[in-house]
């Protein structure tokens, strides 16, 4: 439960490095003879690259969870307690109808859990250190379950799709915002100066803040589902339990990257940024919507 931030970190950065170096080489003329905007040359341009950034973030995510979170795959369980979670992930994984996702420990003290991958078939769960000695044993399967949900609604796929279509449209708009500016410094009609780079550059930013609070609005949205996931393996009693307990810890200090935090079960975005922009409801909410299904 812990995973959004390294997704959207990644992110950003395939498509400011992209466009960057896109516009120092030249490519991607989308000017017409008049030195106005091709708007359709400009969608198309956008589109590659905002998808491009989306799908390498994508692809990425497993591979950077584990060297960020430091967390060790279980391959041949240790101890009974390792025999027992990956069981408990498979009995599960069986339930959801997706294939068994690799199952990992992460050296953390602070109660948490995420799942990753661009497969639903091809995840990663994993669970921390200190959720492990401190949950029981239905709350810790509970927590598995609502990462289990994550893999099985298919939010990684249809998180990178959304960031693809935000993606696409803060680069036209950005590069509109350039060429306004550009256009009002100089009136050179035979291509853009810096005031275009420049201006575009700082439009990316200010828009791209903006819409992650679309994607922050899916994220909160996808956390009422997993939960409801959870209760359905689990049963609906653990996971309000494992929600309450984890309400009990919000005021211990997150040890998780901010890169990840918007995958795990609860984070500590919500508290620095605002409502906007916070990857997860409140528990108590999540908490009262559960009771209200169950």
């Amino acid at each position: 439960m812990m995973r959004i931030a390294l997704f959207l970190g990644t992110n950003l950065a395939v498509i400011l490095v992209a466009s960057l170096t896109l516009n120092l080489l030249g490519v991607g003329r989308y000017l017409d003879q008049s030195g106005g905007l091709d708007l359709q040359a400009l969608l198309a341009f956008c589109a590659v690259f905002g998808f491009s950034g989306a799908l390498i973030s994508l692809l990425l995510s497993k591979w950077m969870a584990k060297m960020s979170t430091r967390t060790v795959i279980i391959k041949q369980p240790r101890n009974a307690e390792e025999a027992w979670l990956l069981e408990t992930v498979r009995q599960m994984s069986e339930k959801a109808g997706i294939g068994m996702p690799e199952v990992g420990i992460f050296p953390s003290q602070q109660s948490n859990a995420f799942a990753t991958g661009w497969n639903k078939n091809a995840a990663l769960v994993a669970v921390s250190r200190g959720l492990l000695d401190r949950f029981t044993r239905d709350e810790v399967q509970a927590v598995m379950g609502h990462e289990i949900g994550h893999v099985a609604n298919g939010d990684m796929v249809t998180l990178a799709l959304i960031q693809g279509v935000v993606n696409t449209f803060v680069m036209f708009f950005a590069r509109i915002i350039g060429h306004v500016v550009d256009r009002a410094i100089s009136r050179d009609n035979n291509g853009h100066g810096i005031g275009f780079y420049i201006a575009t550059f700082v439009a990316e930013m200010v828009l791209g803040i903006l819409a992650s609070m679309i994607v922050a609005w899916f994220s909160r949205r996808r956390e009422f589902r997993a939960d409801i996931a959870g209760a359905q393996l689990a049963g609906s009693g653990a996971m309000v339990a494992a929600l309450q307990r984890l309400q009990q810890e919000t005021q211990a200090k997150s040890t998780m990257p901010d890169s990840l935090s918007a995958f795990g079960i609860t984070s500590g975005f919500s508290k620095r940024f605002g409502s906007a922009l916070a990857t997860h409801p409140p528990l108590a909410d999540r908490i009262a919507a559960l009771r209200a299904g169950a």
